[in-house]
């Protein structure tokens, strides 16, 4: 009986690979014999899984950004009862990938990045990650908004409109993003970054409870 093949399993292994491989060399040196050595494969299962180079990059980007995202949401499952301003750090803390188990990941995303910007093959799924992980913290801030608690005393901003979501959203985000560069790059140290990412968080929070 011949022996069944986990073919999506053998994608998620195969892109594992490229994703070290990207690390060490950057996505241009990722071939696809070094990939199946890496993934301990023979050269012919990653051609049965992915038609071409450009086609097993495109799933790498993917892989790399449902990681990313799945974990801010497990960190949301694991704790249900906590406030929805922690909740919002929690899953920026994530998205940042500060932390020095996530320094890998964090340099193939920016080297994905910098392809992409030259290759709109590979920058149509990045979009979709960002895209995802905007809705994520634009429906995390929709959540702050409604929880925060008005401040007692707090002097209104005259014709100041109340935070957008979806603004409030994409600064987040380009923040975490640019965080996640600086300390690659050892502009700051995590310390640093994460200092930063919580002055940011303290007055996005202030303005939501603002009367």
């Amino acid at each position: 009986m011949p022996k069944q093949v986990n073919y999506e399993g053998r994608r998620r292994q195969i892109a594992e690979a490229v994703c070290l491989l990207a690390d060490e060399h950057g996505p241009e040196g990722v071939t696809m014999r070094d990939i199946a050595a890496r993934a301990q494969v023979s050269v012919g299962a990653v051609q049965r899984c992915f038609r071409n180079k450009e086609e097993m990059l495109l799933f790498a980007v993917d892989h790399v950004g449902e990681r990313v995202t799945e974990r801010a949401r497990a960190r949301l499952a694991r704790s249900p009862a906590q406030s929805a301003g922690t909740s919002l750090g929690h899953v920026a803390t994530e998205i940042a990938l500060l932390r020095e188990e996530h320094r890998a990941e964090a340099r193939v995303w920016l080297a994905f990045v910098a392809k992409a910007a030259v290759s709109e093959t590979l920058a149509g799924p990045l979009r979709t990650s960002y895209a995802a992980l905007h809705d994520l913290l634009a429906r995390l801030i929709t959540e702050a908004a409604d929880s925060a608690p008005a401040e007692e005393g707090a002097p209104a901003e005259e014709g100041a409109a109340p935070p957008d979501p979806g603004r409030e959203a994409r600064t987040l985000l380009a923040l975490t993003d640019g965080l996640t560069s600086h300390v690659l790059i050892g502009h700051l140290t995590t310390e640093e970054a994460e200092d930063v990412l919580h002055a940011h968080l303290v007055g996005l929070w202030e303005r939501l409870a603002r009367p």
